[in-house]
């Protein structure tokens, strides 16, 4: 019986510009006709918030096919799989938010760490596609947002700081208003546990079972809806932060390649490379010659880490 084959995924690295609060793609750049001549899903490392000046065709959020025009606004967590694919040959125009929502919350606001927990629960517990009239005030504070990104007059910083973290409170308040309807999870939220485990200690020696503990699940649950939602295992993506945090270490430092496989995790630097060489496409010291080289293919599950578009 022959295995059934993977769908093909791609996975988007972004860096904040340093001293703002957000990262906006915004411009005639973003005026093309979306996913041509592509086929996969993709997901990225902080929140997306789109807004569409024009245009038509498809919004893919995980299982769920939207159709987008003029004046809607996407709302799509990190880890979350999604495309847009306009129609064939018709441009659109859109632009781009990118937050790191824990992050924003923590600096401008003065809650403790369980309401800020309970906050991102509610940013992150699904991806939606609205138009302007569902909800206007979320409209409003992504157009000031812009407005303030590209005419970056003084204490422009400070006034997007302001107007994320009410963003933010929207979000939550309008996806806590889908929790109390549905009294249901997503299995985004479901593995919010399991991934923030792997974020905080990627570079300590544990066991699946130790993030199927993290989300209640037994092992064998865990690993199928990992596998379900995630596009690959997880010890592929134990293995995949791993990576991702060697690359960033590699960038911003000059230690030794045996010291930067220690720092994340890795047991021998034989295992490093052999990982590193398997998700990147390339060796450690390879890419320390070419820093900018963020794009990889991860040809064991069918993911491309890709620096931002």
């Amino acid at each position: 019986m022959s295995k059934k084959k993977k769908q093909a995924a791609e996975f988007r690295f972004y860096e904040l510009p340093q001293d703002e609060p957000v990262l906006a793609l915004m411009g005639s750049k973003w005026i093309q006709v979306y996913g041509e001549n592509i086929d996969n899903l993709h997901f990225h490392n902080l929140l997306e918030i789109g807004y569409c000046h024009y245009g038509d065709g498809d919004l893919v959020l995980g299982d769920e096919l939207y159709r987008f025009g003029t004046g809607m606004v996407s709302c799509i967590p990190a880890n979350f799989l999604h495309v847009t694919k306009s129609d064939t040959d018709v441009p659109a125009f859109w632009e781009f938010l990118y937050i790191d929502p824990e992050t924003s919350l923590r600096e401008c606001g003065k809650r403790n760490a369980r309401e800020i927990r309970e906050l991102l629960e509610c940013i992150n517990q699904k991806a939606f596609f609205i138009k302007a009239e569902n909800n206007p005030m979320v409209v409003t504070l992504i157009r000031a947002i812009f407005e303030q990104m590209q005419q970056k007059t003084e204490y422009h910083q400070e006034c997007v700081r302001g107007l994320v973290y009410a963003l933010l409170f929207e979000i939550a308040r309008y996806n806590g208003r889908h929790i109390k309807a549905t009294g249901s999870k997503s299995n985004v939220l479901q593995l919010e546990k399991a991934i923030e485990y792997v974020e905080e200690h990627y570079a300590e020696a544990f066991k699946i079972v130790d993030l199927a503990n993290e989300c209640h699940m037994s092992e064998t649950h865990f690993r199928r809806v990992f596998q379900q939602r995630m596009n690959m295992t997880p010890v592929e993506y134990v293995n995949f932060v791993r990576v991702k945090k060697a690359c960033e270490l590699i960038d911003k430092t000059d230690i030794s390649m045996e010291d930067v496989a220690e720092k994340v995790g890795f047991v021998t630097p034989s295992t490093f490379n052999r990982n590193f060489r398997r998700i990147i496409g390339t060796s450690p010291y390879q890419w320390k010659k070419r820093p900018d080289n963020h794009e990889g293919k991860l040809l064991e599950y069918k993911i491309s880490a890709l620096k931002g578009w």
